[in-house]
């Protein structure tokens, strides 16, 4: 099984059929033949369902199989959907213990697809689109979240110049610069609108950033369904979707994945803030605890402003969604429920920053 793995949820992206927008499938088969090790056509493609990101599409063969990921066509805001960053991080990490699906090929020529893509080894295993994990015995569902924190620990556990990411993002000032780089998309689109709470958070942010400035190599949008669990064991086999990755703060990467425990399940992967006890999950204490023994932290200060600043990037994120969808060049049929989405993240993030106060 392979998933979409952009912002969306489970139910949207479960499965592919047609491809939305066309492109020369014989083209990419000519491209194939050249460049990835043993590929035998004929090829067959299909895309996922769902996807604001970067479209994805299911490659057969009747030997093999692939996924492939490419930048979406249109116009494009300065910076977004770089698939060869993408790449460049999957192959990075491809020797570590942090599980990733092998990169086969990457293809910066546009005149191969119309845009940028890559393409790599489908990996057999479960997504879990449901946060819940209701698919698993309740008994069990802990050794799953605890499969989640262990491979984030281990990501965040890797030395980016060890690996050649070295400059793969700025090193220092991480969240000057996201909440700069956020901001100013968010406040660009002037299509999409202005939102009251993210007005309040574009100035609030910025002035409470608490001190310390670690760096690592962070995956940007850590969730249950950007990862492939083995097809019987609690065990993550791929981690997924690395288009927001970058050299950032491990801490603010962590509470990201944790946002969970808050996050409404209609709009990404979340608990909604339902007593995880009776389904058999940690607490959200009980999940900080644990990264923070394996990452070997006493604990982590201001919490809620790693809770503001992630669920105030995911807004930014889906304005962004908004901007497109009134711009005509949304790529999902979904993509209307995700701009309709963004303000009640926008809310989230607010609620989080008064609690810092």
């Amino acid at each position: 099984m392979a998933a979409e793995v952009s912002i969306d949820n489970g139910g949207a992206n479960a499965g592919a059929g047609e491809v939305r927008v066309a492109f020369d499938e014989g083209a990419l088969a000519r491209w194939m033949a050249a460049h990835v090790d043993g590929f035998a056509g004929p090829l067959e493609v299909a895309q996922f369902n769902g996807g604001q990101s970067n479209p994805t599409y299911r490659l057969t063969t009747p030997g093999a199989r692939y996924v492939l990921r490419r930048k979406p066509p249109g116009p494009l805001l300065k910076g977004a959907h770089d698939v060869l960053r993408e790449a460049r991080v999957l192959t990075a990490l491809g020797p570590t213990p942090v599980p990733v699906p092998p990169v086969l090929g990457v293809c910066e020529d546009d005149g191969v697809i119309g845009s940028a893509f890559y393409v790599m080894a489908m990996v057999d295993g479960r997504i879990f689109w449901d946060a819940r994990f209701p698919e698993v015995p309740q008994a069990e569902r802990a050794a799953y979240y605890d499969a989640m924190n262990a491979t984030i620990a281990a990501l965040h556990a890797v030395d980016p110049e060890a690996v050649g990411l070295g400059d793969f993002g700025r090193p220092g000032n991480f969240f000057e610069r996201q909440i700069g780089r956020w901001s100013k998309q968010y406040l660009d689109d002037e299509l999409a609108g202005r939102n009251a709470d993210m007005d309040a958070l574009v100035a609030w942010l910025p002035a409470h950033i608490p001190p310390g400035d670690e760096s690592r190599v962070t995956h940007g949008d850590f969730r249950c369904d950007n990862m492939i669990f083995h097809p019987t064991e609690p065990r993550v086999v791929a981690v997924l979707d690395w288009e927001l990755s970058t050299l950032g703060n491990p801490l603010s990467d962590f509470a990201y994945h944790a946002t969970m425990y808050r996050m409404p399940p209609d709009i990404v992967a979340g608990l909604g803030g339902a007593d995880p006890v009776p389904l058999g999950l940690p607490t959200e204490a009980d999940y900080i605890a644990a990264y923070c023994r394996r990452t070997g932290r006493a604990g982590i200060p201001d919490w809620d402003f790693y809770i503001a600043f992630n669920f105030f990037r995911l807004a930014a994120i889906f304005h962004g969604i908004k901007g497109r969808v009134l711009r005509g060049t949304a790529n999902s049929a979904h993509a209307r429920e995700r701009a309709e989405a963004f303000p009640r993240l926008a809310a989230l993030a607010r609620e989080a920053m008064e609690a810092c106060a």
